[in-house]
């Protein structure tokens, strides 16, 4: 019987000094100070926001890393100030082994610029509203003309096209938006507008404008035109 005791109260020291040890290196650990914070940006985007700025969020207006105990953070509080900022997508916060704050961050994707009344602002692939930023400017069609929250989604399509398509890309570098809501185009090298028409039928108005551009650039008649109506989608009218 006391060989028994004596076993269970060893197995109960041996639990407690494992607990204390867990305890106190947790809390050694928590009390540690950063060593330093990093920023990293993933994706091929221009910077619309610094590694700066971010830092300053991720130490909370801190003035540095290094005075801030690993106790102190609160990872998911930091994580949501950064989602909040309206030029980043999303963002992931972490601190590393060797005491670095780290955030990963990716930026939202500028696919138009608008310009609205007296305000101007770029336009992401989901209808959503990205502020200018004194630090870069994208070069992606200009927009203009009758533009509201209504059809922001509807904008959103058509220029997405235009962004993943190198020739549409390249070639549309202004878009306005009528009363009716149908679309007049500028391209970068030839005269003509496009008479869009509304945005309906979208990718097939495209296919048809990029089929009938190979066929006319060939002979240089693109030159010679002033309109080319894409309203038809089963045919490209030409105007001179």
């Amino acid at each position: 019987m006391s060989v028994f005791n004596w076993t269970n109260i060893r197995l109960l020291l041996m639990i407690g000094l494992v607990f204390f040890l867990y305890s106190f290196s947790l809390h050694r650990n928590e009390s540690r100070k950063l060593s330093k914070s990093a920023v990293i940006f993933v994706g091929d985007n221009a910077l619309l926001i610094t590694p700066e700025s971010v830092n300053k969020l991720l130490i909370e207006n801190k003035r540095e890393a290094s005075s801030i105990t690993k106790e102190e953070l609160d990872l998911n509080k930091i994580e949501k100030v950064l989602n909040e900022q309206p030029t980043i997508e999303e963002s992931q916060v972490f601190v590393t082994i060797d005491g670095v704050l780290k955030a990963v961050v990716k930026q939202k994707t500028p696919i138009a610029r608008i310009f609205n009344t007296n305000r101007s602002f770029y336009l992401d692939s989901k209808g959503i509203e990205i502020p200018l930023s004194a630090n870069f400017t994208a070069r992606v069609p200009l927009v203009s003309g009758k533009i509201n929250k209504d059809n922001n989604e509807e904008l959103a399509s058509v220029f997405s096209i235009i962004d993943n398509d190198s020739f549409l890309k390249k070639n549309i570098i202004a878009v306005e938006v009528m009363p009716n809501g149908s679309l007049k185009m500028l391209n970068r090298n030839f005269n003509y507008t496009i008479d869009f028409g509304r945005m309906v039928h979208v990718k097939r108005k495209f296919d048809n404008y990029k089929a009938f551009f190979q066929k006319a650039v060939l002979d240089s008649s693109l030159y010679n035109y002033k309109k080319i109506d894409l309203r038809f989608t089963q045919q490209v009218v030409c105007t001179k």
